[in-house]
């Protein structure tokens, strides 16, 4: 089912087991204007994650869990420029930078940004 121009709400199910809550609106609403402004498909290589699933990947945060999260594949650095540039300018302020994926979310506001690399 298409959920925005952009993703599926396939795109965002938990690998582990299969459940499919719907993700938070606020985080569709941007992660789709990063998508528009990057002009480049995200293949979503993590979206929303039952807590069984969050702790085998080693994670402690909930942002995942709490459907405000994705983690968008990215092999080379011309397409990761593009993929940060449009999360930063749809007002992304958590931003992580890994060697596969660019990890990005919507959690409380009131935190201070950060850039992972």
């Amino acid at each position: 089912m298409k959920i925005r121009p952009h993703f599926e709400q396939e795109e965002f199910r938990c690998p582990c087991c299969g459940a499919n809550p719907p993700m938070d609106n606020t985080f569709l609403d941007a992660l789709e204007m990063a998508r528009i402004i990057a002009d480049i498909p995200f293949v979503i290589s993590s979206g929303y994650r039952c807590k069984n699933h969050n702790k085998a990947v080693g994670s402690a945060s909930r942002n995942h869990i709490e459907r405000k999260a994705a983690d968008i594949l990215c092999l080379n650095s011309h397409d990761r420029m593009r993929i940060i540039a449009g999360l930063v300018q749809a007002g992304f302020r958590r931003i992580g930078i890994y060697q596969k994926h660019i990890h990005c979310d919507v959690m409380d506001l009131q935190e201070s940004a950060w850039l992972r690399i």
